[in-house]
Parts: C-alpha cells; structure tokens; sequence
C-alpha cells in the first residue's frame, strides 16, 4: 500500500478530474457526502458548529454544513479568514447562501460551542506553514471549548509530511481522512492530535496508484499475500532451514525462551539456541524442540562455530559483558549471511561502533527508539529520527525495525515501510525477543530479508491484535503472541 505525499495527493485529485472524468465541484460534493453520512451516523441530533477556511479544505467544511442543514440539524457555520475563498470554497458559499440555514458568521469573537459538535475545516493537507495570528487562537480555543471535535482530512494545523512538533494543532477526536492514511498519522508525536482516524474513500482513480512511486509503504495484507509461502506437500525440515538463537544469560533466561518459541513457532524447520550453562535446562524443559549448545557459566562466552546454520539471531538477554564485543566480532567476520541483531547486541554496537562496518550484509537490527538513540544519535522529532534511520539503513546496507506502534522498516534502498497491525497491550516486556525469534525463523525459510521483515513485523502484530480481542490489551503477554502466531497464519493463508 502505497502512502502518497500531500503533493501527491494533489496530483491523485487532478489525476481523477482528468481521467474519470468528474469536476472538481462534484469531487468535493462527493468527499463532503462521505463525510456528512459519517457525522450523521454518529452524531443523530447533535448540535454542529462548522468553521471552514479559505481553501478547498473549507469548500468540504460549508458542504458538509449545507447538507447537516439539509437534515435539519442545528449547524452553524465559521468563518475563520477573510482571504478570498478557492473557486469550489466560493461554489459552496454560493450555494449555501441559496437556503434559510445554516447561519453564516465570521469569526470575531469566540462563539460559545460548549454543546456543539466542532468540524474543522480550517486548513487540510497542504499546509506548510505554521498557523499564527487570529486562526491560531482559533484553533487554541476549540480546543479548550469544544465538545467534540471532528477534522476533515488532516488536523488544522498538522503537516502532512513534516514533523509538526510546537505546531498550534487542532485535538481532533476524529479525523475523517480521505482515501488513504496521511503520512503523518503513523507517527507518535501527531496521535494526540488525530484521535480516531476513518478513511473515507472518495472514489479517487486507481489508475494513479498503479503509475505513482512512492517512498513509503504501508504493510496490508495484500503486500503479506503477495509475500507468504505457504509449505509445499512434499517437504521436510531441511527445507524449512536451520536456525541458531544466541540468547540468555543468568536472570534473562525469559528472553531466550520467548526468542527460541518464536522463532519454533515462526515455521523454521530446525533450531539451535547458544546459551550458557545456567540457561541449559531453562531452555531444554521449556523449548523441547530446540537443540542447546553450551558456551559460559553464566553467560555465554568464547567462540562460536556458525557453520551449518542458515541464519543467526543473537541478542535477547544476553547482557551486557566485555567479552561480547569479541563475540560480535567474530560473528560478523565469520558467518556471511544475514542476521538479526536484537537487544543486548545492539548494546554492544552501540559501545563499539567500528563493528558496525562488519554486520552481514541485509542484516535486520531491531532497536526501539531509546536504542536508535544509543546506535545513531539523538533527532529532533519522529519524522528526522526515520529519516536518520533510512540514511543508515543505507550506508550500513542493512534493514532497520524501528519499534513502536507503527514500526518502521528501512530499507537499504531508501525505501520505509511502515506496519499496521498490532495494538497497545504488545507494550510489555518480552515482545520485541517474540520478534527476533519471528525474523529469524522467516530468515531461516529463505525469505528475502526485506520479505522477513515484512512478513515478520506483520504476523507479530497481528498475533497481537488476535490475542487483544480474546484476553484484551491489558491480560496480554508477550507469551500470548508465540501463542496466537499459529492463529495469525491461519488468517493470512490463501484458500
């Protein structure tokens, strides 16, 4: 799924105009018709108050009242700018002004809308520029007043592909969206603005979408379709590849544990976990179906022998220990096919930078922020932190999984893809060693690792989200997503 710059939802809007063929009059009407049977529907007999400004985003915002006032509901309409209005802004005026109501006032004082619903259609996706001035207080008092607060398209004052951080932004409790989610919405520091975001398809031509690059991605699941193998009649464990989990230590034992069942449960055809003397009857109660090498007492130590073995995955609760810069070491130089660096791995990179040139090419890092930070440095805003992490995924020629909510994939090719499922309660300790073992058993299978990513991230929040449905978000634990992995699969297997 392809996510479109606000220029490029321009060019999609006059690409429709041109090739359906349909007036731009007529593409508003449609988009504020969309919009007004979602308010109706969830808003029966409440009171609205509309404040619309000069641009097309405002032409939406006087439909929408022309046709709440239509079903006869209480609407009053905003006038926020005195700037002269876009053509289809003046088309819509014109044509409410042909009706009885709804009343039609600017914005001098700050009306009282304590018992209306606000829609704000102050400013859309275009934006550029802070707002100031008078619509700027505005906007700061909707928010101290309204009682709820609907924005069409994008939050007046959010950026649509820039960080909006100490922006005057518009609280919206819902934010009708048209046809696709707004770069900006997968971001951390715009949620509290956004609220629930609906997507309202408008009917925008396909045609665009099949001829328009992009530089980011939205994993759906036609992108996990097009992706997932499903397991041939004929086949053995051989061919589902040999996998070597390098993780735990004394007291994090857990995270070997969570890793290894990930990666069992992921589909690999073969496991060995690397642990230490303390974690070997952990993991041989726990995960009968890995084998166990044993390197260390306490934690795991000396040299690895990584022959034989597909693919790698080492860090989950390793610790922290000088003698795992050599371990690192030796690993990069001597095992030539991607792995995937997770937890106290990337703690040790992060202490010795110079093994950064030797991670296996198209290698998968998988850092939270608070990681990024000790790996790559400390960035202003959400929007330079993913745009550092493209520029290393880059020079390092590896993948890098942000984690968060929306985690973000970048790829060597200058490529981000940013996942969509998974849900709050995956918030808890554990969850991101599930991953490392879901990446290496994809890996394991001889998916790309582009595909590994993908598929990886994907099925991980989508155990998730299974799990939150029948235990909720708040019972959920980082155990339940190895758990439902098998129910995340059944949903994404073809017929």
């Amino acid at each position: 799924m392809k996510i479109f710059s606000a220029e490029q939802m321009r060019q999609w809007d006059a690409f429709t105009i041109a090739n359906e063929p349909v007036a731009s009059i007529d593409l508003m009407e449609r988009a504020a018709t969309k919009c007004f049977e979602f308010i109706a529907k969830k808003f029966p007999g409440e009171k609205f108050a509309v404040f619309c400004g000069p641009g097309n985003n405002g032409g939406d915002g006087l439909a929408i009242a022309r046709m709440l006032a239509n079903k006869g509901l209480d609407t009053k309409i905003y006038l926020v700018s005195g700037k002269e209005g876009s053509t289809d802004f003046n088309t819509n005026l014109q044509r409410i002004q042909s009706i009885t109501a709804p009343e039609i006032l600017h914005v001098d004082s700050m009306p009282d809308i304590s018992e209306r619903v606000v829609i704000d259609a102050i400013f859309g996706n275009g934006l550029n520029k802070p707002i100031i001035g008078d619509i700027e207080k505005v906007i700061k008092y909707i928010n101290i007043a309204s009682k709820q607060t609907i924005s069409i398209d994008i939050p007046s004052g959010m950026f649509a592909d820039l960080s909006s951080r100490g922006n005057t932004i518009i609280r919206a409790n819902h934010t009708l969206t048209f046809q696709q989610k707004k770069h900006a919405f997968y971001f951390a520091e715009n949620s509290f603005y956004t609220g629930r975001v609906e997507v309202i398809d408008i009917g925008l031509h396909q045609n665009f979408v099949e001829s328009t690059d992009s530089e980011f991605y939205g994993i759906d699941s036609e992108t996990i379709e097009k992706i997932y193998n499903p397991r041939k009649p004929f086949s053995h464990k051989g061919n589902y590849g040999h996998a070597c989990m390098v993780a735990g230590s004394y007291g994090m034992m857990g995270a070997a544990v969570l890793a290894a069942r990930g990666c069992i449960r992921s589909g690999a055809g073969k496991l060995t976990c690397i642990v230490c003397e303390e974690g070997y009857n952990i993991l041989q109660t726990t995960v009968p179906e890995a084998m166990c090498k044993v390197l260390g007492k306490g934690y795991i130590s000396g040299t690895i022998d990584f022959s034989g073995f597909d693919v790698v995955g080492i860090g989950p609760g390793i610790g922290r220990f000088d003698s795992h810069k050599t371990l690192l070491k030796q690993g990069f130089e001597s095992f030539k096919k991607p792995m995937v660096i997770d937890a106290d791995a990337l703690n040790g990179l992060s202490e010795y930078g110079e093994l950064f040139q030797k991670i296996p090419e198209h290698s998968i890092i998988t850092p939270h922020p608070k990681e990024f930070e000790r790996l790559f440095g400390k960035t202003d805003n959400d929007f330079a932190q993913h745009q550092l992490a493209l520029q290393k995924a880059g020079e390092l020629n590896i993948y890098i999984i942000l984690k968060g909510r929306h985690s973000f994939i970048a790829a060597p090719n200058g490529k981000g893809y940013f996942n969509t499922t998974g849900n709050p309660g995956m918030a808890t300790g554990g969850s991101g060693d599930v991953l490392t073992g879901i990446l290496t058993g994809m890996l394991a299978q001889h998916y790309s690792s582009l595909e590994a990513c993908l598929l990886g991230v994907y099925l991980h929040g989508l155990a998730g989200d299974i799990a939150a449905k029948e235990i909720s978000e708040e019972a959920l634990v980082a155990s339940d997503l190895y758990k439902f992995l098998g129910k995340a699969f059944l949903n994404i297997a073809r017929p």
